[in-house]
Formats: structure tokens, C-alpha cells, sequence
């Protein structure tokens, strides 16, 4: 019996899909379209390229299945495809980081807004907790594609600062510093 050091309850469909089985295919994309949507719309910004970009990234999948080995789970390598294929997307659009010399330096982080901490005064309100989402992902769509890019690679992609600046091409302290101008950005945006 060999042990992988990642069990992947997708296994037996990326066996089939190996194989050539067209349907395994269809159930394989099914089981993560829908996260992987989420994940270029998250990078790219724009629904209908989210689309463009998520169908490429399954094609490029399917293609190179047969490199698959099992060295992770199935969704984590679709997903780096997938992140990979949005980012290719963003540079082919020129994608431009905002220059940290465009910025005026200020309190990055700065929290004394006087503002209580919703998640510790509010009861939990499942469709509260939805619109607050959606006024989130409203606010972080009007980013600019740098801040957005590196906010998104990092919270929602547990991406580190190196990796964002591999993927990039910029230094780890640009991503750092993405990061944290975007973050007061979307903070501002959310008041």
C-alpha cells in the first residue's frame, strides 16, 4: 500500500482523468469550479475574463494531468494553475503596482477609529454576516489591481509575502507594503 503525504478524496477522478475519461473530466471540474471561479474573479476583477482565465486554467489541468503525481492534493495543484493562469492574465492587461513613491506615508495600520469590533459586539447573524461579505468583496473589487492583487494572494490565497513577490516578480517588502497600503485602503472604503 503506498502512502501519499497528501490524501485526496479526488484520487480515483484524477486516475480516471489520467486515463482519459472525459467524464471523470466533467465530475472533477464540477467538484472545484466553483471555488476556482472565486479565485480568479478574486485576482482578475472582472467577471467574464474570471471566466475566460478559470476555463484556460482547466484546460491547462486537464492537459497536464499526466504530470500530476499526488505531491499535494488535487485542489492545491489546480489552484496554483489556477492563480498562476490570473496573474499571466493580469501581466498580459499590464498589470501596474502602485509605485510606493505615489503614496504618501502615514499611520499604516492605524486602528483608533473608535469603531467596535463587530466581530465582538455583534451576535451572529448569518445574513448580516452575507451583505457585510458582500460590501467587502464590493469594496475590495475598487482596489487598485496592485493592493487587490497582494490582499487577495495573501487572505483569501495563504499566500506569504515571498511567494507574492515570486509570483510578482517584485521584493518581498513591496508585497509587505501592498499589503498593508491596501489594507488601510479597503479600511477606508469600509467606512
Amino acid at each position: 500500500m503506498d502512502s501519499k503525504p497528501y490524501p485526496d478524496r479526488h484520487s480515483d477522478l484524477v486516475k480516471r482523468c489520467q486515463q482519459g475519461e472525459r467524464r471523470a473530466q466533467y465530475d472533477l471540474y464540477q467538484q472545484y469550479v466553483k471555488a476556482m471561479y472565486n479565485v480568479c474573479l478574486r485576482i482578475v476583477n472582472h467577471e467574464a475574463e474570471a471566466e475566460d482565465v478559470l476555463q484556460e486554467a482547466f484546460i491547462d489541468a486537464f492537459s497536464h494531468i499526466g504530470s500530476f503525481r499526488g505531491q499535494s492534493t488535487f485542489g492545491a495543484w489546480l489552484k496554483q494553475i489556477v492563480v498562476n493562469r490570473a496573474i499571466n492574465h493580469l501581466r498580459g492587461r499590464r498589470l501596474a503596482l502602485v509605485s510606493l513613491d505615489s503614496i504618501p506615508f502615514g499611520d499604516e495600520d492605524n486602528d483608533g477609529t473608535g469603531q467596535p469590533d463587530f466581530a465582538d459586539t455583534e451576535p451572529y447573524d448569518e445574513e448580516g454576516v452575507q451583505l457585510e461579505v458582500e460590501r467587502v468583496r464590493r469594496a475590495l473589487s475598487q482596489l487598485p489591481e496592485g493592493y487587490r492583487v497582494v490582499l487577495s494572494l495573501y487572505l483569501f490565497e495563504g499566500y506569504d509575502h515571498e511567494e507574492i513577490g515570486n509570483v510578482l516578480n517584485i521584493s518581498e517588502t513591496t508585497s509587505r507594503t501592498q499589503y498593508l497600503r491596501g489594507k488601510k485602503r479597503l479600511l477606508d472604503l469600509l467606512k
